[in-house]
């Protein structure tokens, strides 16, 4: 599994923009006045959604704000789930599943492929910047193993010929 990793490279500052804010206060409306907090991992999926799916820190801290609770808490839950990416990754996230049933059924053949056409290691970007990947715990289609998720999309009953063709179109930019 791996750690973690939060970008170096951060904004200087960051506000969702209109429509995110107004989902934002619909999110928030959710929730009695009390635990507005209860709204943070939506928010936080909002962040991650406007800024090519990753949060980074002043974002952590805007969310914050927004549900006035501590910075601390939204960076708990920030990097507690895995779905949260606090540096950045390609257009393209590629997230392959290497639980038991998908590792019985070859995705260590997924992960070598994703080493040779996507970047060497996780977290790193490809190199004309379109996409990375992961190994991530179970992405729930265990019955279609091997798999991945690729952005909100999921592609089972992989093997190595069409986990070629899928990371081709990708690098391609052209899924």
């Amino acid at each position: 599994m791996s750690i973690k990793k939060i970008s170096k490279d951060q904004p200087e500052k960051f506000e969702f923009n209109k429509e995110n804010f107004e989902k934002s206060k619909f999110e928030i409306d959710k929730y009695p006045k009390d635990r507005k907090e209860s709204a943070v991992m939506a928010l936080l999926y909002l962040v991650q959604n406007q800024n090519n799916n990753w949060i980074p820190l002043k974002a952590i801290k805007y969310v914050a704000s927004l549900l006035n609770m501590p910075y601390i808490k939204v960076y708990e839950v920030a990097t507690f789930y895995s779905m949260f990416n606090l540096a950045p990754v390609g257009k393209y996230f590629i997230q392959v599943c290497t639980t038991t049933p998908c590792m019985i059924k070859g995705a260590k053949k997924i992960t070598e492929v994703c080493k040779k056409y996507v970047a060497q290691n996780e977290n790193e970007l490809s190199k004309n910047q379109l996409c990375s990947w992961v190994e991530v715990e179970c992405l729930g289609a265990c019955v279609n193993a091997p798999m991945m998720q690729i952005n909100d999309n999921y592609y089972e009953d992989l093997d190595e010929k069409s986990t070629i063709e899928i990371l081709n179109s990708l690098i391609k930019d052209k899924p």
